[in-house]
């Protein structure tokens, strides 16, 4: 392909996305392909000689998109929002066609230092205290990793190296290997698997601690559970706190949990991937509150931050910290050309140029036009609330920042039915959740193109489906009553035409109705 092919194919590549985000409305938001559908769509060896630009987009048609979960689509309500924007996308298309890659600052001075400012644009956008700054005297800063759960890993790993060095010193008699034998980490039940994950990347094990009714990590039962595992030889080493659960977007009480941290000393993480970008509006500040206690603060700017995947944005309050879990010795020692070493901060030893898109989109955007789109985005979720508390078949479990939990009054099989038949309507996308042993509809306003038209819409279809005579049929509870209405009618039709006596009559139409 030569430039002005590559010109052609562009252009018309950029119509096509274009397209298909104005169109993205009509289209059902989950596929009705079967398992191995692409198998019979690609020939099964790769052409052998190239073929014209103009054969791939129809193909995309054909081939991808009836395979597609359509995550920016109104109707997308499961999981949480994968970020998307224009700004974004070209943002995308710069760091692809610049094709630059990063190690040290002198692979790619301008990836290196782009980077570092954006970290620090981000963190006082979200009012973080300025010993996370780059450029701040302190030791603290920020880099862009690959995903929460990445810095989940980044950070345990941090903390396990620091307390391994802190019991080694204290204790030289110890081996290195008889150390970290004994280390323990805890988070609470609610929060992301990928935390859990992570403690097996990183070889320690996780505590999975019980939420209080708000979906917190309890304060007293860590201490409890540190307490027990002290007292059984054990080494704690690390507490992964949440800021905005995955199932029901809870807040765990950083000052409390940070306080019992400081004292036993122990590395404090904060993933925050979906709800740290509320504190981009300072009504939401209150949250972090604690925050001093944090060794390592998360939250991705790809999931409620309008910038694509991959962007996780971390940040350290002694990046030092990080450095002694990562950094390899060179071979000869060099003065680096340029601090902050982000480079060191990470696993990876090359890097995209992600900070690309996110100077694209704070810039477009600009702090006013970030606050605006969350504000926006909650209202809708605020709406929806309204919308299930004047419905009495319905009752509201939860209800923060994006994030709408409720059910049908009853059993849990009502509620299951609803969502079974959401997913074979294909008009939603929505997830199931268990909340305090209720199952419940997790509803999510997720697309940055959602409207109050569109939670009208979702509603709509929640309501009739709820109203459908196969689903109330469906119902053993509605079923025996459907019965006894019958049964009523017929003693009702038998008592209007009989020879009873009028008191008699007025008796038993008073009994069926008690």
């Amino acid at each position: 392909m030569d430039v002005e092919e590559f010109r052609e194919f562009g252009k018309a590549s950029v119509d096509y996305i274009a397209d298909y985000i104005e169109n993205i409305r009509k289209k059902p938001v989950l596929p009705s392909v079967e398992p191995g559908y692409l198998k019979n769509e690609i020939p099964e060896l790769a052409p052998i000689t190239g073929e014209p630009w103009q054969n791939i987009l129809p193909d995309v048609d054909r081939v991808i998109l009836p395979g597609l979960t359509h995550w920016h689509s109104p109707h997308f309500h499961a999981y949480f929002p994968t970020a998307n924007s224009f700004p974004g996308v070209v943002g995308e298309l710069f760091s692809s066609g610049l094709g630059c890659i990063s190690t040290d600052w002198q692979s790619n001075p301008a990836c290196v230092e782009l980077e570092v400012r954006m970290m620090d644009w981000l963190a006082k956008m979200l009012g973080l205290p300025e010993h996370f700054l780059n450029e701040s005297e302190g030791p603290g800063g920020g880099v862009i990793q690959n995903a929460a759960s990445e810095s989940t890993l980044v950070g345990l790993l941090s903390g396990k190296q620091k307390t391994v060095k802190q019991v080694l010193e204290m204790n030289p008699h110890l081996t290195d290997a008889e150390v970290k034998a004994k280390l323990v980490t805890y988070t609470s039940k609610e929060s992301n698997s990928s935390v859990e994950k992570a403690s097996l990347l990183a070889s320690v094990p996780m505590r999975l601690l019980p939420t209080d009714a708000d979906c917190r990590l309890r304060a007293d039962l860590l201490q409890e559970a540190i307490d027990k595992d002290k007292a059984e030889g054990l080494i704690p080493c690390c507490v992964v706190a949440s800021l905005g659960t995955t199932g029901t977007c809870g807040f765990d009480d950083l000052e409390d949990i940070g306080r019992i941290c400081e004292k036993e000393k122990i590395w404090l993480h904060v993933d925050a991937a979906y709800a740290g970008a509320a504190l981009v509006c300072p009504e939401y500040r209150y949250l972090l509150k604690g925050i001093h206690f944090v060794d390592s603060f998360n939250f991705n700017p790809h999931k409620w931050f309008l910038t694509n995947s991959d962007c996780s944005a971390m940040w350290f309050k002694n990046t030092k910290d990080a450095e002694a879990a990562f950094k390899v010795k060179a071979s000869i020692p060099t003065e680096p050309l340029f601090e902050p070493e982000i480079e060191n901060w990470q696993i990876p030893t090359s890097r995209k140029f992600r900070a690309l898109k996110l100077w694209f989109v704070m810039r477009l955007y600009g702090v006013q036009g970030i606050q605006k789109y969350i504000r926006h985005q909650v209202s809708l979720a605020k709406y929806l609330e309204k919308l299930v508390k004047a419905d009495d078949r319905f009752e509201l479990l939860v209800s923060r920042l994006g994030v709408v939990g409720f059910r049908l009054k009853g059993n849990d099989y009502m509620t299951q039915k609803l969502l079974d038949k959401i997913t074979e309507r294909k008009n939603l996308y929505i997830m199931p959740y268990y909340f305090q042993n209720k199952l419940m509809v997790r509803f999510v306003v997720c697309s940055r193109l959602t409207e109050k038209e569109d939670i009208d819409f979702a509603w709509n279809e929640i309501k009739s489906i709820v109203a459908d005579t196969y689903f109330r049929d469906s119902n053993p509870e509605l079923k025996n009553k459907k019965r006894e209405s019958n049964l009523n009618s017929t003693i009702l039709s038998k008592v209007a035409t009989s020879t009873f006596s009028p008191e008699l009559n007025e008796k038993l139409k008073v009994g069926l109705f008690l």
